[in-house]
Order: C-alpha cells, then structure tokens, then sequence
C-alpha cells in the first residue's frame, strides 16, 4: 500500500498543536520555577494591594476627583492599568536572566516549536498577572471600590486589562532577548514607570501644561484607565471635548493591543530563532 504525504492543512494542523503541547509544557515550566522564587511572586502579588494603601490613602486626602465622587474609586482603574503594564518589566527581566544563564540556548537546540519559547513566557506571565488582579480586585473592594455597571460591562474591563497585558508581554519578551543580561534588564525596569505615571491614572490631565496633556491624552494607558472607568461607572468618565483616544477609549485600547502583537508577535519569534546569530 503506497503512503501518501499528509496534505497542507493537514500539516499545519500538526505543527499548531505541536506549538501548543510545547507552550503549554513551558507555561507549566515557568509556574514551577516560581516554586525556587517565593520573593517573585510574593511581591507579584503583594505589590498591588500595596499600591492601593498608598496612592489610595496617601493621594486621596490632597486631590478632588473632577465632577465629584470618591477618590479611591477613581484610582482603582489606574492602579489596574498600572499592574498591567508591570508585565512589560516582569517578562523582560525573566527572559534576559534565562538567556544571560544560557537557557535560551538549550530550549533552542531541543526538538520544539520555536514560538513555543515566548509563548510559553507569555503564558505564564498572565497567570500570575490573573492572580494578581484577583487580590487587587478584593484590596479594592476592601477599600470602597465598587462595580456599578454590571457584570457583563466589568468582565470585558478586565479582558481589556488582560488583552494589553498579553500584548505588552510580547514587548517584554523581545526587549529580554535583546537585553541578554539580567542586570541591564533590572536597570531598565524604572523606565517603564514615567509611562504609566504620565497619564490620567492618578490624577486628571486637566491641569497639565498643553504640550505635556498631550501626551498623556495620547498615551495608551490613558485609554485603558478610561475604558475602565465607563465600563466600571466609576468617577472621571471622560467629556465630549477629550482627545479621540479618550472619546472611544474601548476601541483606542482593542487597536493598541493589536498594534502591539502585530508588531512584537513575529520579531520576537524571529529573534529566538536568530538569537547568538
């Protein structure tokens, strides 16, 4: 009996469930590691009911709210926005350390699919990001945060969370494997904290100078803590004269993120596979 070669479909069926049997092998893997890194994770998810104790508190008592309403309430959706963008630096710093010990190297000569390398990364970036969100969620409801929109309107606020945060990881997983280096990678980390803090996520934009409202108006995470803000009804919900990002918030975040993959889905693959070249 003559054998015949699997048809096309057939065998991109096969290297697609290749890639997720491996990702997901990897995603266990990085789970695990967390087992020798208590500190990590204790901090991943310590860290945020720490933010909210103290901008909550702190900034509370000193900034009104515009239109009115509780404070913490108003920061809740930028202490969201917040974390969410802190996958940038936990997966940058955790790929440059496997690489810089020579990790990277092995995954690269073993029978695998190459995107199941930084997929995997991915994968258990948003776990631990999704457990993270689960406590922040109980510190701010401990705090007077509340949900007054409904369910439905609040699940896809946190899929939008989650769908930046995926994106945002991939980012993370090319600057790691440009980086190579641990410590260049920690010294980076602070970097990341004037983009967070340079929009409406603790305070309004309103009294900022043009140029510099302009920026932050413009800047994703802006978009995102909006999105939140209407799909939560919390305070700040933007007006009818706020920059487009801020009008369409939703759509400004959905097309960021998918910005995002588009742009760092295929170089990061494509930087594992040429690393040490």
């Amino acid at each position: 009996m003559a054998l015949h070669a699997p048809t096309a479909p057939t065998g991109r069926l096969v290297r697609l469930r290749w890639t997720l049997t491996d990702g997901v092998t990897l995603v266990w893997r990085n789970l695990v590691q967390l087992k020798s890194q208590p500190g990590e994770l204790v901090g991943a998810l310590v860290f945020p009911a720490i933010l909210i104790v103290l901008f909550g508190y702190v900034f509370g008592s000193a900034i009104k709210v515009p239109g009115g309403g509780n404070y913490r309430e108003y920061l809740m959706p930028g202490l969201f926005a917040m974390t969410t963008m802190t996958s940038f630096m936990t997966t940058m710093v955790a790929v440059a350390t496997d690489a810089s010990k020579g990790v990277m190297d092995r995954f690269r000569s073993m029978p695998m699919a190459r995107s199941a390398v930084p997929f995997g990364q991915v994968g258990g970036d948003i776990i631990v990001g999704l457990a993270g969100m689960v406590i922040m969620i109980g510190c701010g409801l401990a705090v007077g945060w509340r949900i007054h929109e409904g369910l439905p309107r609040a699940l896809a606020a946190f899929g939008l969370l989650i769908f930046l945060r995926y994106a945002l990881s991939w980012a993370g997983v090319l600057c790691g494997l440009l980086v190579k280096n641990e410590e260049t990678a920690d010294q980076m980390v602070p970097l990341i904290f004037p983009v967070s803090m340079l929009s409406n996520s603790f305070v309004p934009t309103a009294g900022m100078p043009d140029w510099l409202r302009a920026i932050s108006d413009w800047n994703p995470v802006s978009a995102m803590v909006a999105a939140c803000r209407g799909l939560f009804g919390n305070p700040g919900v933007v007006t009818a004269h706020a920059a487009l990002p801020l009008r369409h918030p939703v759509a400004a975040t959905l097309i960021w993120s998918g910005v995002l993959l588009v742009i760092f889905v295929p170089l990061t693959v494509r930087r594992f596979r040429t690393l040490n070249r």
